[in-house]
């Protein structure tokens, strides 16, 4: 399930930019998807973070919940940036979110595969 998770909150957070670039071509209609979307994002580290500690529990590794806790509050500090419009933060921040969210969820695979020591 934490596979799951992990590939679904990817594909989301790999949305984000695209709906951004459709707002900054001049379509309002991306800023309107951005937004929920980016809620929703949230929820979903939440949910990866739930079973990340689950794995943990069941005998995984401490590092996974770990790195999802850092995953789940940067994507707080960045919705709050997003509505405080603080796009210094908001741009790189949600950069390495992208990369970070994507390396986590190509691990989660590569660890189920038995290919990580």
């Amino acid at each position: 399930m934490l596979r799951v998770t992990a590939g679904v909150h990817a594909v989301a957070i790999c949305m984000q930019p695209v709906l951004a670039g459709l707002y900054l071509n001049g379509s309002p209609s991306g800023l309107r998807m951005h937004e929920p979307i980016g809620l929703g994002i949230v929820f979903l580290g939440l949910f990866q973070l739930l079973m990340a500690t689950i794995w943990w529990r069941s005998g995984g590794r401490w590092t996974v919940p770990a790195v999802s806790l850092l995953i789940t509050a940067a994507e707080v500090v960045q919705t709050s940036m997003g509505y405080s419009r603080q796009l210094a933060i908001h741009i790189p921040l949600g950069i390495a979110l992208v990369a970070g969210t994507l390396a986590f969820a190509f691990w989660t695979i590569r660890e189920r595969q038995g290919v990580s020591a």
